[in-house]
């Protein structure tokens, strides 16, 4: 890994610190509150390259894809997140309307260098039955 990289793991890794016990985040969310060129897809990147007894540490099994659903392989996330009281419907997904973090405080962010996320309207997913 490159410096930079190196630097913008670590920032994104601090970013995922952020995300509460019972909810979750987007790739996209933390994307967002790190900023600076940083994506979805390198998200997904830094935590598949989360150095080993980091996962005690950075929370990572609170990181989702933007449907509610577990990007992992396996069991393992979706067991840690109901440990947490998450709740997944009967297709697999979380209601992000539900647990979706709101993000840092403004104040938070802007001491440290990160961004907040934009205020959502009501982001339930949508019922057909």
């Amino acid at each position: 890994m490159t410096e930079r990289t190196d630097d913008l793991y670590g920032r994104i890794y601090e970013a995922v610190q952020l995300v509460p016990q019972g909810k979750v985040a987007t790739y996209g969310d933390i994307a967002a509150v790190v900023g600076n060129g940083c994506d979805a897809r390198t998200v997904g990147y830094a935590l598949n390259d989360l150095p080993k007894g980091q996962d005690a540490v950075v929370p990572w099994q609170r990181i989702i894809n933007s449907s509610g659903g577990i990007s992992t392989r396996g069991t393992r996330q979706r067991r840690l997140l109901e440990q947490e009281g998450i709740v997944f419907d009967a297709r697999e997904r979380i209601d992000l309307g539900t647990y979706r973090w709101e993000g840092p405080a403004a104040e938070w962010a802007e001491a440290h260098g990160f961004h907040t996320l934009r205020p959502r309207r009501e982001e339930t997913q949508l019922r057909l039955f």
